[in-house]
């Protein structure tokens, strides 16, 4: 079972920060991530999604070459580039993987402008080392499907840590 959890930051840059290190994180096999996706709001207050997987591109890249192929097939490669590239990236368009688009912008108007949002599908977590590594990076938790301590233990790692103040002063 996934859990879906979304955390606002002050920035899109460090929404970007946070996100590229629950990456690292992944490639030692301390999370799996289903999707990873940074929501921005406008000044107008347009939401933005920055997504990881392009379904567009990655469907017109893969209908391109299966058009290629089947144009060969006929002789007329260049006219199977392009229609395979072009029925590709509708399919890809229509595709939505990862968590819903709709779901993920209706979520991000609690957002204020120029602020940024992180939205993370996490199929599996150790718990405690992921908490660790993202100890004191700010953020606030907005919602989660974890449970009541797991959310909160989520909370207080984010939380920046601030200095104590020096004994005698």
């Amino acid at each position: 079972m996934s859990d879906l959890v979304f955390i606002s930051f002050p920035s899109e840059a460090k929404a970007e920060e946070v996100r590229g290190k629950i990456l690292e994180l992944q490639k030692d096999y301390l999370i799996e991530v289903g999707d990873a996706v940074i929501a921005t709001k406008s000044p107008s207050g347009h939401v933005k999604l920055n997504q990881l997987m392009h379904p567009t591109a990655f469907g017109a890249a893969s209908g391109a070459f299966w058009g290629l192929l089947i144009g060969a097939l006929f002789l007329m490669p260049l006219a199977g580039v392009a229609v395979g590239a072009a029925s590709g990236a509708i399919g890809g368009a229509l595709t939505d993987v990862g968590i819903n688009d709709a779901k993920m912008k209706d979520a991000a108007q609690a957002l204020r402008p120029g602020e940024a949002g992180l939205f993370l599908l996490i199929r599996k977590m150790t718990t405690d080392k992921v908490l660790d590594y993202l100890k004191g990076v700010g953020g606030t938790v907005v919602s989660s499907s974890f449970d009541h301590a797991k959310e909160e233990a989520l909370k207080a790692a984010l939380a920046p840590h601030v200095p104590a103040p020096a004994a005698g002063a």
